[in-house]
């Protein structure tokens, strides 16, 4: 037998109601305008973490910025939801940058990191597991407290080449389309982003890239390492 009807999400719809009337009271044909077309200019791959709001992380308001999350910003070449988003975006909307955005404090990230277990979810984390025991040298030479941070930032590395690596972004660049692919890192406790991979323009560019990212990240902790040591 059902209960009594109790809207426990009425403090969510008002909300909403008086956003949309702050809204329209700033710009009259803001709704109008945004119903007949979305025209970004941005792809923004990022984590589900609650506390990484998009559009409002880079000031852009809705319309502007195309957004797929997931749990640890993964890029997985068998991840239809993923590629699809991204094919959209590349072959329709036609945006000119890609950006793949990680966090400090990831969740997922340190889960992967500590080995430890959650279900259904580990199998998905396994691919940043992976990218651990890749770089396992250099998170043994960081300190314990570094070491998340590391791996949030090889992650975003390594899921950028990813993305330069699929076929959508691969054709896209052989037919000449102008297309960007960055990495960057969000801070929980300052609200900045960090550039950790300057915009990827072909694929040409693209081991390079990846490579001047890594000695860059490794550069800049080692070096930290050494300063606390001393």
């Amino acid at each position: 037998m059902c209960h009594k009807h109790t809207n426990h999400l009425a403090h969510l719809l008002e909300n909403n109601r008086q956003w949309a009337k702050r809204t329209q009271a700033r710009d009259p044909a803001f709704f109008k305008t945004l119903s007949m077309q979305q025209n970004p200019d941005y792809l923004w791959i990022g984590c589900s973490d609650s506390r990484v709001p998009a559009n409002e992380i880079v000031d852009l308001l809705p319309g502007e910025l195309f957004v797929h999350r997931n749990v640890a910003n993964v890029v997985v070449h068998t991840d239809h939801n993923c590629l699809s988003v991204m094919q959209y975006a590349v072959e329709v909307l036609k945006v000119s940058h890609i950006m793949v955005v990680g966090h400090y404090g990831c969740g997922g990230v340190k889960a992967a990191l500590d080995g430890a277990k959650f279900g259904l979810i580990d199998n998905w984390l396994r691919h940043v597991v992976d990218i651990k025991e890749k770089h396992q040298a250099l998170l043994r030479e960081v300190t314990e407290v570094e070491r998340s941070n590391v791996l949030c930032e090889l992650n975003v590395i390594e899921q950028v080449r990813n993305v330069c690596r699929t076929s959508i972004v691969q054709d896209a660049w052989q037919r000449g389309q102008q297309l960007k692919v960055h990495g960057w890192v969000y801070g929980l406790a300052d609200g900045l982003l960090n550039e950790l991979v300057p915009g990827v323009s072909s694929q040409s560019c693209l081991a390079m890239s990846y490579e001047q990212s890594l000695l860059s990240l490794v550069t800049r902790h080692l070096d930290k390492a050494a300063e606390q040591t001393v």
